[in-house]
C-alpha cells in the first residue's frame, strides 16, 4: 500500500520540563582553574604556551547554556504481504490447501521442476527506541555532557536574572522532531497498519550554569574566552 494511504501516525508526548542545576563551585574556585590554565589558551606554533603574565583576566561572567534532553520509543505493529513458494511433485496436477485448489507452476530449480504460489500476509512488530542530548542549536551530544547536580527550587526566578537565558527562543518542538526522525521510520512494504505510537515519555531543557573568562594576550592585544562548568569547574570544550 501506498505510504500516502496509511492511516497517520499516533502520538503521545509529555510537556516539557524546565530545570536550571545549582552551582556547585564557587566563582574563586572557577578564577583559581582560569588562572591555572590561562597559559595554555594563546599556543604559539600550536604547541608552545604563552608565558604566564603575558596573560590576564579581562572578564569573567556567569551565564547559563542550554541543552535538550528527550527520551522516547516508537513502535508499529503491522502486516505485510508475502509470496510462499511451495515445492511439489512433479508429477502433481494441482495442489489443494486450506480449501483451496492451486495449481503448480513450472520453476528454475533443477532438483525441483514444479511448484505452486500462495499469496498471503505476516505480521510483525518493530520498536525503536532513543535518548537524545541536543545542544542549543538542536546538536546532538554526548550525555557524558549533563553531569549529576541537584536543582533550583525556582528556575524560572533564577533565568530572568541573566539577560543571555532570557533571549533565547527555542522551537518548542525541536528536540521531539530529531527524536522522531532517528526512531519513527515506518518499515518498507507495510500493506496494513494494526497499531502504530511516537511516546515522548522525558523531554526537558537543562540549564547548566557555565562562567565566561575572558584572556587578553597582553603582547599582540588577541582575546580568547574559555568556557568553564560551574558543576564541575571543567573547561567546556
Amino acid at each position: 500500500m501506498s505510504i500516502d494511504l496509511l492511516p497517520p501516525m499516533s502520538e503521545k508526548i509529555v510537556e516539557r520540563k524546565v530545570i536550571v542545576y545549582k552551582t556547585q563551585v564557587d566563582p574563586t574556585i572557577i578564577k583559581l582553574a582560569a588562572e591555572k590554565a590561562k597559559s595554555r589558551v594563546f599556543l604559539r606554533y600550536g604547541f608552545l604556551k604563552s608565558p604566564a603574565g603575558q596573560i590576564r583576566q579581562v572578564s569573567f561572567e556567569k551565564d547559563y547554556e542550554p541543552y535538550f534532553v528527550v527520551e522516547g520509543k516508537y513502535t508499529i505493529d503491522y502486516y505485510r504481504g508475502r509470496t510462499y513458494t511451495i515445492p511439489i511433485n512433479e508429477n502433481a496436477l494441482e495442489l489443494i490447501l486450506l480449501d483451496q485448489t492451486l495449481k503448480p507452476e513450472p520453476t528454475r530449480e533443477v532438483r525441483q521442476r514444479k511448484a505452486v504460489k500462495i499469496e498471503g500476509e505476516e505480521r510483525l512488530i518493530h520498536e525503536g527506541k532513543a535518548y537524545l542530548v541536543l545542544d542549543a542549536n538542536g546538536r546532538e551530544v554526548s550525555p557524558n555532557r549533563i553531569p549529576s547536580a541537584p536543582q533550583e527550587e525556582h528556575p524560572k526566578k533564577i533565568l530572568a536574572e541573566f539577560e543571555s537565558a532570557r533571549k533565547l527562543d527555542f522551537d518548542p518542538n525541536k528536540e521531539v522532531q530529531v527524536l522522531r526522525s532517528k526512531i519513527a521510520r515506518r518499515p518498507a512494504e507495510i500493506k496494513r497498519i494494526t497499531n502504530e505510537l511516537f511516546e515522548v515519555s522525558d523531554r526537558a531543557v537543562i540549564y547548566l550554569p557555565i562562567y565566561n573568562v575572558s584572556f587578553q594576550n597582553m603582547k599582540n592585544g588577541q582575546q580568547k574566552t574559555v568556557k568553564f562548568d560551574g558543576v564541575t569547574a571543567q573547561i567546556i570544550l
